[in-house]
């Protein structure tokens, strides 16, 4: 979907205050309320927007151990694997991907003594054939949507449409 200069200006606006009302986001933009709900209309429904909802800190939330664990599955069980880890509460992400391993999942636990629970639990499952843990040290650039938004607003350099 092509995203025009409004658009990188409202989903910039979205990132910087994302609790401010639709009235105060067409304020500060200065356009029409219907146009800037039209235009989340359709940032929605094409996939742009995927949620509005909190972000929540695992930290905060007693979970400060960030790991990142790789698993790799017996071929043909990449399915039931991906469904298994659905029900592990400690798993906040799993991909499908290419290279060292099948699954790429991010892992939030209490300590050390608990990730390895979780690694445990997993290593159980069946058709996994082993796991790689990485622990995180530090984050050093949050995840963040802003940059991107400002590059693509960069790059989209036409006028905004209706």
């Amino acid at each position: 979907m092509a995203v025009d200069e409004l658009d990188t200006r409202i989903l910039r606006l979205l990132l910087e205050q994302p609790r401010t009302s639709v009235r105060e986001y067409a304020r500060v933009l200065g356009i029409a309320r219907g146009t800037l709900q039209a235009r989340l209309d359709r940032l929605e429904r094409d996939g742009v927007i995927t949620g509005t909802g909190p972000s929540l800190s695992p930290a905060a939330l007693g979970h400060p151990v960030l790991a990142f664990v790789h698993i790799e599955v017996t071929q043909g069980h990449l399915d039931d694997v991906g469904d298994a880890l659905a029900a592990v509460p400690e798993i906040v992400e799993a991909f499908s991907i290419t290279g060292g391993g099948d699954l790429s999942t991010r892992v939030v636990a209490r300590d050390n003594a608990h990730l390895e629970d979780v690694i445990q639990a997993l290593i159980s499952l069946p058709g996994v054939v082993r796991t790689r843990t990485e622990v995180a040290l530090r984050e050093r650039v949050p995840y963040r949507l802003g940059p991107l938004v400002e590059s693509i607003g960069s790059a989209a350099g036409r006028p905004a449409r209706n």
